[in-house]
């Protein structure tokens, strides 16, 4: 997707209006339509805004990934000892067989997190 697209869909997702973007950024209505359109595209410090805005990485704004959370998320916190980052460097330190588990184990806990949404 191109950015015009990307942030069209960002704020769909949201459900907002042009107009919340356009205040946050202090810009007009019709920037952020001829962003959204591909006409222009914003200054570097406009686009961490529309990033920040929208929570999303400067990568993944741009089409460049498809993960959205930025490099800051590495450094939260899973448990009192573990964050986001070593769960990554451990993960890539199993073979094959320990990542395919992993990912059969992240699969059945959504599924249960799922159903407990379901309950509700």
């Amino acid at each position: 997707m191109e950015f015009g697209e990307i942030i069209c869909a960002l704020r769909a997702e949201k459900g907002i209006y042009q107009k919340e973007l356009a205040d946050y950024l202090k810009v007009s209505i019709g920037t952020i339509s001829n962003y959204e359109q591909g006409i222009h595209n914003p200054d570097f410090n406009t686009l961490c805004g529309i990033a920040d805005f929208y929570e999303v990485s400067l990568d993944y704004l741009l089409g460049r990934t498809d993960i959205r959370a930025g490099m800051d998320k590495l450094d939260q916190k899973l448990t009192d000892n573990y964050t986001v980052a070593d769960l990554l460097n451990t993960t890539l330190q199993l073979d094959a067989a320990g990542t395919h588990s992993l990912v059969e184990y992240i699969n059945l806990l959504m599924l249960k997190q799922d159903k407990g949404k379901d309950q509700k």
